[in-house]
């Protein structure tokens, strides 16, 4: 499974991890806490770290972490893990945030979702909020033996690769593939015309070649749809035949390349 390629050993990942209930199908920590990034936060000290929990029962999950952790919530903590988890299920990307919380000396920002709400975002693009932040490398802090998740996490790979292919020539290097995959998370997104640092996408991949290509290495060299030369960093594929896959991989991806042209 290609997302176990970069499965954490990070101690200290794993002492913040012990602050919060076990029951946790993933956990994973991302961002430039975790790789380095180019552009302004290249100079950031001591970035906050970003997290996100999945549970399979949100309820249960969230009245054993107020047990724990009363002060990370909002004011919501006064309505109680159901109310917490209907705002999780109904808003938003599905994800609930605490952010701002120091635990075992690091600030961090910390996200709740639903296994089942993963799982779907995985498979059927739904909002690319998780799933998006998926296509890039993280580190897979703690994941349990969900047949069905760890599926649908390999399965977002293969669709992102798919989908990357359709928007680049027949012949086209490493770096093009993991800067298209990249950005199909911010597709449509208006901060990425305006107001945002347009060169987002290439300070997350330019420094970070060698984790695009541990993540997706092996699922391009059992692609039936590009030839990956590895030793040049380049790829070749028929552009045809991508279209063909895309319509059973990724169903959703064409309104995502509308709104990019």
């Amino acid at each position: 499974m290609a997302v176990q390629a970069l499965q954490s050993s990070g101690v200290g990942l794993r002492r913040i991890l012990a602050h919060f209930p076990e029951d946790l199908s993933l956990a994973f920590a991302y961002g430039s806490a975790v790789y380095r990034q180019a552009g302004p936060s290249a100079h950031q000290e001591n970035p906050m770290l970003d997290l996100v929990f999945t549970v399979d029962d949100p309820v249960a999950w969230h009245e054993k972490n107020l047990k724990k952790n009363w002060s990370h919530y909002s004011f919501l903590k006064l309505l109680g893990p159901r109310i917490i988890s209907l705002v999780q299920n109904n808003y938003g990307a599905g994800v609930y945030f605490n952010p701002l919380i120091m635990c075992d000396g690091k600030l961090i920002k910390y996200g709740v979702i639903s296994t089942g709400t993963l799982i779907d975002d995985l498979l059927n693009w739904n909002n690319l909020y998780i799933a998006g932040r998926l296509q890039k490398p993280v580190k897979i802090v703690s994941m349990n033996e969900n047949v069905v998740l760890r599926s649908a996490l390999d399965k977002n790979l293969k669709s992102a690769v798919t989908t990357a292919c359709l928007m680049l020539p027949e012949s086209f290097s490493e770096e093009d593939l993991f800067i298209e995959i990249a950005g199909l998370s911010y597709s449509g997104d208006f901060r990425m015309v305006i107001g945002e640092e347009k060169a987002k996408v290439l300070n997350i991949v330019k420094p970070n070649v060698a984790h695009f290509r541990e993540l997706y290495g092996n699922i391009l060299q059992e692609d039936p749809q590009v030839v990956y030369k590895m030793q040049q960093g380049r790829l070749e594929g028929s552009r045809q035949s991508s279209d063909r896959q895309a319509s059973v991989r990724a169903p959703k991806v064409f309104l995502l390349l509308m709104l990019r042209i």
